[in-house]
């Protein structure tokens, strides 16, 4: 893709040569009136890497750490410190945080249930919003976050980072632009990982490096177990979305890109907790395999194995997509495989090596430049030199269709869904968890 029409596309608008950031010569210089600071909620994991991210970009700086657990602050605190030279501030509540009016934009990194209700808060506080991944815990709850980023009008990016990839933009325009593919009717994606067992969890007193009443937040309060956090809280449906909304949310973001797909007709789901089913603490399923159909015969599915890493099509995760002329393949990075209906190669475009792969870890399997590139694109968007690559309304219809499926699971049903907003018909059991219950006082409003 040419330089120039990549630009157009917001991946890496009002970016330039000369300052080397990240350890490659991609991003340019922005003036310090364009200087935006952020904050950003939840700094264990996902958040500590895009708080890096974001740091070491032109015109951006790290003013604010919210967290509700010491070492995690301490590990955030360390890593933005090697990416810039002023010193955060930590406000541990959320609510808190959001009342001070020095910072332009919120990063919530928190665990699934904080998403939607700690982004609905930061738009109505007047700040734009970067999500992570999935954009809502249900679907009542992306429904309400589309509604406050209009009526606040702010902007609220999802980290669907796959947008934002310069060779998947180059495809994009192959297939869409370029019909290569000729018509498409079915699309497919994987994930596997080879997780463990995470045992049966012991009511504790909880640590006092936590301030577990500030971790469940918007949830209903349960007893602490010694197993939930940092991480095994997203196979609770208490808490977390299985690996669906935890992983699919990125290759059905994508298939749903490439296909020109919105809301589904039909959702099926088949699979359970298998690999360990004595680990009763782990609610959601391990192994699972989801179908959606669509208006204009199309279909797409998503097979997943949380404890068996075996590739499929040759990678650990990735999408392909079919069509009368051919088929694409995407093995998880920002490439691409073309080839005709016999299987012949006739394209096979690779990820760019002019980046720091070095800088890859468990969070970010493809690597700064890729986190920054989509970081990026949001930070040029609030300054008005870009649009968004994954606003709310492309995020809710991607993040919908695992929390469909998680449904579907949960239920034992197939789903029949209205096309035009995804809404489950003539089954009130399965309507049910279209919403949840909320700890008294934290239920989101708009």
């Amino acid at each position: 893709m040419k330089r120039r029409d990549f630009i157009k596309t917001g991946g890496l608008a009002g970016v330039g040569a000369g300052l080397t950031i990240l350890n490659f010569p991609v991003f340019g210089k922005n003036a310090p009136s364009n200087k935006l600071v952020l904050g950003v909620m939840g700094v264990n994991s996902r958040g500590n890497w895009l708080a890096q991210c974001a740091a070491k970009l032109p015109g951006a700086e790290i003013g604010y750490v919210c967290d509700v657990e010491d070492g995690a602050i301490a590990k955030g605190l360390k890593a933005i410190a090697g990416a810039q030279d002023r010193k955060p501030t930590v406000i541990k509540d959320i609510r808190q945080l959001l009342e001070r009016k020095d910072f332009d934009a919120l990063f919530v990194a928190a665990p699934d249930h904080w998403h939607a209700p700690a982004a609905i808060m930061a738009t109505a506080a007047g700040k734009h919003v970067y999500v992570e991944k999935p954009c809502a815990q249900n679907p009542a709850e992306g429904e309400l976050l589309i509604a406050a980023a209009k009526k606040y009008n702010r902007l609220v990016q999802m980290g669907s980072q796959r947008r934002s990839w310069p060779n998947l933009q180059q495809a994009i325009k192959e297939v869409k632009e370029q019909h290569v593919l000729g018509k498409i009717y079915y699309g497919k994606s994987w994930y596997t990982n080879n997780r463990q067992p995470i045992g049966i969890g012991k009511k504790i007193p909880v640590p006092g490096t936590l301030d577990w009443n500030l971790w469940q937040g918007p949830a209903p309060r349960r007893d602490y177990l010694d197993n939930i956090v940092h991480y095994n809280w997203h196979w609770r449906w208490h808490w977390g979305t299985s690996e669906t909304c935890n992983n699919a949310t990125h290759e059905l973001d994508c298939l749903r890109w490439f296909m020109d797909l919105d809301f589904p007709t039909k959702v099926t789901s088949a699979g359970g907790r298998y690999a360990y089913p004595q680990d009763t603490d782990w609610e959601t399923p391990d192994t699972q395999t989801l179908n959606f159909e669509f208006e204009g015969s199309k279909a797409i599915s998503w097979e997943g194995r949380s404890c068996s890493a075996y590739n499929l099509e040759g990678s650990d995760r990735g999408f392909a997509i079919f069509g009368e002329n051919g088929t694409l393949y995407n093995t998880g990075g920002d490439s691409y495989r073309i080839t005709d209906l016999k299987g012949k190669v006739v394209k096979d475009v690779k990820q760019s090596t002019n980046t720091n792969q070095s800088a890859v870890n468990t969070v970010s399997p493809a690597g700064e430049y890729y986190d920054a590139i989509h970081i990026n694109n949001f930070l040029e968007s609030i300054r008005g030199n870009a649009t968004l690559n994954a606003e709310i309304n492309v995020a809710y219809r991607s993040t919908l269709l695992p929390l469909l499926g998680n449904i579907a699971q949960r239920t034992g049903r197939v789903l029949h869904t209205d096309p035009s907003n995804g809404h489950i018909l003539n089954d009130a059991e399965a309507m049910k968890l279209w919403k949840r219950e909320y700890e008294k006082g934290w239920a989101p409003k708009v």
